[in-house]
C-alpha cells in the first residue's frame, strides 16, 4: 500500500509506492518493505541535524527549510524561491556578502558593529575604530560634591574628555582633569586650552570680569576696550586711518590728518574751542577760540621762542596803553636797513609817525607826510653866533652866545625895588626906567614941577626945584 506524504498545512508532497525511494524533497524518502531503508533514515536525521550544511543549497527544498551555507558560514532559510541569511550577526574583517536587510556585521579589524539596510551596510556603533579609541558622545553618570548623582555628556576625543554638556552648574566630587567645575551648557577642558572657533549669535558678549590673559593669543575679556562705558587702556591707541578720532555725541570735536597734516575741528557751528589746565586745584583757560567771531584769547603769560608775526592790530582790552617789561623794543630785526619807528592813526593820509630816518641818521616825528628831527642835546650849540640857525642851549655858566635877540614886546616897567627879577629888559623898559631913575614919575609938562627926587626935564631946573641929593637930567628936546 502506497505512503502519501503530506506538508504541515496538509498540502500533499509525494506519494510513494512500496518498496521505491523518492527525491522530491532534500530528503530521501522510502516506500514500504523498502530493503535498507535504515541508513537512509539515518542520513535524514544527520542532514537534519547539520541543516544540510554544504557549500552548495540543498536540492528540491520545501519552503521553510534551514540550510547552512558553508561558504559564508550562515544560516539560511527557503522562502520557497531561494535561501535567504536568517538575519544572524557575522564577526569577521570584511563585510559579508549576499546579505539581507537586519543583518548584523562586527568589523573584527575596527570593533565596531553594522546593520545591513537592504541596500549597504551602515554603522551602528561605536561611531570610533579601535584604533581612534573613545571618540564622540559617551553619557555618564558622576557626582556633585555633594555626593548626589549627576547625568552628563561627555565629548572624547581620542579617549580625551575634551567638553561635557550638562543641563546644570556642577562641582565633580571626584576630580575629573580639566572640569574644576562644570557649568550648565557646555564646558571645555581647561588644560587644552580649547576654544570655540566659527561663528556664533552671541559671540560679542565678552566676560569682562577679568583681565587674566591665559595664554599670549586668549586675552581676557577685561581688557577689550568697551563702547558702551568709559574704558582705560595702558597701550598706546593707534588710530591707523586719516578720519582720526571723532568725539561728542554730535561728533563735533574731529581730529584729522590729510597728506601727513594734522587738522583739530570745532564741527559744531558758531561753538567755541577752549583749552583748559588745573592751576593748583582752580580750572583755567589759557586758550579759548570763540566760534561765533573766530577770535582767539590767551590767558596768562606767553613766552615765545621766535618770531611774533601780527598782521592785524594790536589791542588792549583793559587799557589804553601798553607797557613792556624788557629795557627795549627792537624793531626791524634781522632786515635790510630801511625807516622804522611808531605810527598813530590820524585822519592824515599818512598818519602821526615817529621814526628812525636811516637816509639822515636822525630821529624824525610829524604828521601827513611832513616830519621834522628831533634835537638831542648833541645837536644843540651854546653859540648861536658862530653857528647860525642852530638849536641854542646854555654853557655850564648858563650863558647862551647870539649876534642879536629881539624881543617880540616891550614888557612891564621896571620896579625900583624889584632888585631880584632875572629878565631881560627891552630897549623900552631901559628908556621908561631912566625917566623913573630912582622914584616916580610924571610927564614933562613944561613947568618942572616936583615929582619926586629924580627929574628928567628939557630945560634946566629953576630955583625951587628939588631938594638936596636931588639928580637932574636934562635931555635933549
Amino acid at each position: 500500500m502506497p505512503y502519501t506524504i503530506n506538508k504541515t498545512d496538509g498540502t500533499t508532497v509525494t506519494t510513494i509506492t512500496d518498496g521505491t525511494l523518492d527525491n522530491t524533497t532534500s530528503l530521501t524518502l522510502f516506500g514500504k518493505s523498502y530493503s535498507g531503508w535504515g541508513e537512509l533514515l539515518q542520513e535524514n536525521l544527520i542532514k537534519l541535524l547539520e541543516n544540510s550544511a554544504s557549500t552548495s543549497a540543498p536540492t528540491a527544498p520545501l519552503a521553510g527549510e534551514i540550510w547552512y551555507d558553508k561558504s559564508t558560514n550562515q544560516i539560511k532559510v527557503y522562502d520557497g524561491t531561494s535561501f535567504k541569511p536568517t538575519g544572524g550577526s557575522k564577526a569577521q574583517a570584511t563585510a559579508p556578502s549576499s546579505p539581507s536587510a537586519g543583518d548584523l556585521w562586527l568589523d573584527t579589524d575596527d570593533n565596531q558593529v553594522y546593520v545591513y539596510t537592504g541596500t549597504a551596510w551602515q554603522l551602528v556603533g561605536p561611531v570610533y575604530s579601535a584604533g581612534q579609541t573613545l571618540s564622540g558622545w559617551k553619557i555618564e553618570t558622576i557626582n556633585n560634591n555633594s555626593g548626589i548623582s549627576k547625568v552628563i555628556a561627555s565629548m572624547y576625543v581620542g579617549n580625551i574628555r575634551v567638553a561635557v554638556l550638562s543641563k546644570e552648574a556642577i562641582t565633580p566630587q571626584t576630580a575629573i582633569s580639566g572640569f574644576a567645575s562644570i557649568a550648565a551648557g557646555l564646558t571645555l577642558n581647561s588644560t587644552l586650552g580649547a576654544s570655540f572657533s566659527g561663528n556664533s549669535t552671541q559671540a560679542s558678549a565678552i566676560d569682562v570680569s577679568s583681565t587674566t590673559n591665559t595664554s599670549a593669543t586668549v586675552i581676557a575679556g577685561g581688557n577689550f576696550l568697551r563702547s558702551d562705558a568709559a574704558d582705560t587702556t595702558t597701550g598706546a591707541l593707534t588710530i591707523d586711518s586719516d578720519t582720526g578720532i571723532i568725539i561728542g555725541d554730535g561728533q563735533e570735536l574731529t581730529i584729522t590728518a590729510s597728506s601727513g597734516n594734522i587738522t583739530i575741528a570745532q564741527t559744531a557751528q558758531d561753538k567755541d574751542l577752549s583749552v583748559t589746565i588745573n592751576d593748583g586745584g582752580v580750572t583755567k583757560t589759557p586758550i579759548a577760540i570763540t566760534g561765533s567771531t573766530g577770535n582767539i584769547t590767551l590767558t596768562g603769560d606767553i613766552t615765545i621762542t621766535g618770531n611774533l608775526n601780527v598782521s592785524g592790530e594790536y589791542n588792549s582790552s583793559t587799557s589804553n596803553i601798553s607797557t613792556y617789561d624788557d629795557a627795549f623794543i627792537k624793531l626791524n630785526s634781522g632786515n635790510s636797513e630801511v625807516d622804522s619807528g611808531m605810527i598813530v592813526e590820524t585822519s592824515d593820509t599818512d598818519d602821526a609817525r615817529l621814526f628812525y630816518d636811516v637816509s639822515a641818521n636822525q630821529w624824525v616825528a610829524g604828521e601827513n607826510a611832513s616830519y621834522s628831527q628831533i634835537i638831542r642835546s648833541a645837536d644843540a650849540t651854546t653859540d648861536g653866533d658862530a653857528n647860525p640857525e642852530k638849536i641854542l642851549k646854555t654853557t655850564a655858566g648858563g650863558n647862551v652866545k647870539v649876534t642879536s635877540a629881539t624881543l617880540g614886546a616891550v614888557g612891564s616897567n621896571i620896579a625900583t625895588s624889584d632888585t631880584s627879577n632875572a629878565s631881560v629888559p627891552t630897549i623900552g623898559q631901559v628908556a621908561e626906567s631912566i625917566k623913573r631913575w630912582g622914584g616916580s614919575y610924571i610927564s614933562d609938562d613944561s613947568s618942572n614941577s616936583v615929582a619926586g627926587n629924580r627929574y628928567i626935564e628939557t630945560t634946566v631946573p629953576t630955583s625951587g626945584q628939588g631938594a638936596d641929593g636931588d639928580l637932574w637930567f636934562v635931555r635933549e628936546a
